[in-house]
């Protein structure tokens, strides 16, 4: 992959613990990583421990399970001798936040905003808007997501289809799964691989990031078999050469994940001086991607946001969380419950708000 492809698939990688649209490896769930990812991963160089020799004898064991799951013998006998360990992928792994020991400070929010909602995209997001409109809007209508969001994630996940990646997916997968710091979720998708080969999908069309997420939609190969759909009348879901297919699979993805109709993802505030942010603090800890949702506040109504000195444009009896990306005296955000849908698809509050900021311009 070139370095221009790996910064922008690497942009906002972190850890999930739910099926989501893609895997993010990484701890933090805030920020990009940039040419840090390049420079840490050619400083893991040879050092993970892995060989060739160890996947080969790693090998037999990845194809009894997916013969167990029922991958036929023909695609095994075809794939199995051609898999070679990627210790690229590894190196890769290895570099993002919590691929390794430590962890990361969380960077600011407004220069990673200003880097990724840029004139350029917006105005490239507003033409293929105005391009697709008509079949943009029967899939808005069809799965209840506004057809900005959906332009706004096709953008930020892969350029509007241009930069989609290019690791053959089956010699990544199985790499991450011998590697075993989590073989359960890899074996996994290196199964569905398996199965979408057994569809007839080729295996030079089973491309994508080292992490496995494939196609202009950059989904999972579990999440395309579970959630990919025609979006185009040809009846075949192909995100890879169809961008109509790409955004109908995630309107799809977000309804699936319960993106509510009507409702916005959230809007900027301005908290006031002297703000009891105590009182709002949150007493929940979210099983999936915890010191993302620690950051927001606990659920109010937006009339009661206003009461405490919060004006924004809400609904009264919309439930929202407070998130200050910045910290007090900066932008603030509140945030609804389709926030959280665009958290499932990738759960970084930084990707999150910039899908919503980008979906917000390319509709003006």
């Amino acid at each position: 992959m070139s370095m221009r492809k790996l910064l922008i698939v690497a942009s906002a990688l972190l850890v999930i613990g739910v099926p989501a649209a893609r895997f993010e490896p990484g701890g933090s769930g805030e920020g990009p990583v940039k040419v840090e990812v390049e420079a840490a991963a050619q400083a893991q160089g040879s050092g993970s421990g892995l060989s060739q020799a160890g996947f080969q004898a790693f090998l037999p064991q990845l194809r009894a399970e997916a013969q167990r799951a029922g991958v036929s013998r023909a695609t095994l006998d075809r794939v199995f001798p051609t898999l070679t360990f990627s210790s690229r992928t590894i190196e890769l792994d290895r570099a993002q936040p919590g691929g390794a020991a430590g962890s990361s400070a969380i960077p600011a929010f407004a220069p990673y905003l200003a880097r990724h909602v840029t004139p350029t995209l917006t105005s490239r997001g507003r033409s293929r808007y105005a391009e697709n409109a008509a079949r943009l809007n029967d899939i808005g209508r069809r799965y209840g997501v506004p057809p900005s969001v959906l332009v706004a994630i096709w953008g930020k996940e892969t350029s509007f289809g241009s930069i989609t990646g290019d690791f053959d997916l089956l010699n990544s997968l199985a790499s991450l799964a011998y590697e075993g710091r989590r073989r359960d979720l890899f074996t996994g998708e290196f199964i569905a691989t398996l199965k979408m080969m057994d569809r007839g999908f080729p295996r030079s069309q089973l491309v994508g990031s080292w992490a496995g997420a494939t196609g202009q939609s950059q989904f999972l190969p579990s999440v395309y078999i579970r959630l990919g759909v025609d979006g185009d009348g040809d009846g075949r879901a192909d995100i890879w050469r169809s961008h109509l297919d790409a955004l109908a699979s995630i309107a799809n993805y977000l309804r699936s994940a319960g993106w509510r109709p009507g409702i916005p993802w959230g809007v900027a505030v301005s908290v006031p001086a002297g703000f009891d942010r105590a009182a709002i603090a949150t007493r929940l800890q979210s099983p999936r991607c915890p010191r993302v949702h620690e950051r927001h506040s606990r659920w109010l109504s937006a009339a009661e946001w206003r009461r405490r000195g919060v004006a924004n444009s809400l609904p009264d009896g919309t439930l929202a969380s407070l998130l200050e990306p910045d910290g007090p005296g900066r932008t603030a955000y509140l945030l609804t419950t389709n926030y959280r849908t665009i958290l499932d698809y990738n759960c970084s509050n930084f990707y999150a708000l910039t899908v919503g900021l980008l979906a917000d311009s390319v509709s003006r």
